[in-house]
């Protein structure tokens, strides 16, 4: 067998295989020896149809499997041959089949790139800190209050105003008839100004007072999210039942053990801070996170393979359709499609591509591994993080090694970066500084204009 090599560039290379004719030549004897032996041909008995028959009933399908067969005979030795270390799926040309002349076939592979050793060390980070503000707390705690208000029937008769809560009955008509998609509805509740329906129907509630009704006439845009009304002019007739009036509960304790296992108004502002604290920091990790990458990439020129590309996009687009199918929304309603989004994410999945194989590198490079008590630890910590019983968490490992496995490379992961962090030159930055970097910035951006 002869195999070489031809570079299309440093991740792609085109594989050539040659096989000689003799091994072909056996694998198509071989091939021919097995089906006469078990072919029933009308005129002849089991076993005795003469070559000449069986070539003109089989030649396609001997041809195809032999084919196969001696590519999936020789692909893995050429692979260790030429010492290609693939990824993704090789896309494979095979010759045509003959016995009396060596069998060729090439194949379209990617590799992991070469990237050598990187030099992590000594990088210089800004980590920026950032403190919880009392209004922030404050904000939170009126947001809290909000969900917790009670609606009450309006004594006052006054008429509805914007920003009431009320309930309506309403009918929708087209032709004079009940229109489908509209239909009707008794105590249906929304808020004056929301748009919850239509903002015309907002106008006519506003100055109505209980038992009144009127007639409303709604043409609903072309770009409407449903589409069943776009470009749609619908006849409502709609009659005010009820104006609510917001109460609010005061902010104290018992406002807060209303909210759950929280003694006093203290602990729940305590709950708060940890809270807002607890995203403050991640938020503080991934600036520090994308500097690191930053500044390697900055440093680390290479070549990424199309394939794991293409992986790591397909990803990313089936997050974003998860994220809309949640929304009860399609792609299309929001003017996307598949191929938008493809473009629009692409030089963020060659990022991310980039910064796995970085974290690889790294962690072959520094030896780095991971101990049975990390992993016990690292379990634990999500048995705690969804209530489960440990055990049953280490079960469905044993039970997913592919789970285990990138259970087991992530950890790698942030232990790598870890040892960049530990390595790195770290200013630490408070909201003040941050404030007089971000108007020095403004300064200099508004100097360059002029």
């Amino acid at each position: 067998m002869q195999v070489t090599v031809e570079d299309i560039n440093s991740v792609k290379k085109i594989l050539r295989v040659e096989i000689p004719a003799e091994r072909v030549h056996q694998q198509i004897e071989d091939a021919y020896r097995e089906i006469k032996k078990s072919a029933k041909i009308k005129g002849f008995r089991k076993g005795k149809a003469p070559r000449s028959v069986l070539e003109r009933l089989f030649k396609k399908e001997v041809q195809a499997d032999v084919t196969q067969r001696l590519i999936q005979e020789t692909f893995v030795d050429a692979l260790k041959e030429a010492d290609l270390n693939i990824v993704g799926s090789p896309k494979i040309d095979p010759s045509s089949l003959s016995a009396q002349t060596p069998f060729q076939y090439h194949a379209t592979v990617e590799i992991r790139p070469r990237i050598g050793t990187i030099d992590f060390k000594g990088l210089k980070l800004k980590k920026k800190i950032y403190r919880v503000s009392d209004a922030e707390v404050e904000t939170h705690l009126k947001m809290l209050q909000k969900n917790m208000a009670q609606l009450k029937t309006l004594d006052t008769d006054r008429p509805a105003q914007e920003g009431d809560s009320v309930l309506i009955d309403y009918e929708g008509y087209q032709g004079g008839k009940l229109f489908p998609e509209i239909g009707n509805a008794e105590n249906f509740a929304l808020q004056i100004g929301k748009k919850t329906i239509a903002p015309e129907i907002d106008r006519q509630l506003v100055g109505m007072r209980p038992g009144e009704a009127k007639s409303v006439t709604v043409e609903f845009p072309e770009d409407h999210f449903n589409k069943a009304l776009a470009g749609q002019k619908v006849d409502f007739e709609i009659r005010l039942k009820e104006i609510r009036e917001e109460i609010l509960p005061a902010i104290d304790d018992e406002l807060a053990k209303d909210l759950g296992d929280y003694e006093s108004l203290e602990a729940l502002k305590a709950k708060i801070v940890e809270n807002l604290q607890g995203s403050y920091d991640k938020r503080t990790e991934q600036e520090l996170n994308e500097q690191v990458f930053r500044a390697l990439l900055d440093k680390t020129d290479f070549e990424v393979p199309e394939s794991l590309v293409e992986a790591e996009l397909e990803g990313i687009l089936s997050d974003v359709q998860r994220s809309f199918e949640n929304q009860n929304k399609t792609l299309e309603e929001a003017g996307l499609s598949k191929e938008i989004l493809a473009e629009r994410y692409r030089e963020t999945a060659e990022k991310q591509v980039k910064r796995y194989l970085i974290l690889e590198q790294i962690i072959e490079q520094a030896a780095l591994s991971l101990s049975d008590e990390e992993l016990d630890s690292e379990m634990v910590k999500m048995a705690q993080a969804v209530n489960q019983p440990v055990d049953q968490i280490k079960r469905y490992y044993r039970e997913n090694p592919d789970r285990l496995e990138f259970l087991k490379h992530g950890l790698l992961e942030k232990k790598a970066m870890a040892l960049i962090l530990d390595h790195s030159r770290i200013e630490e930055i408070g909201q003040d500084e941050q404030a007089e970097d971000a108007k020095e910035a403004t300064s200099t951006e508004a100097t360059k204009k002029e």
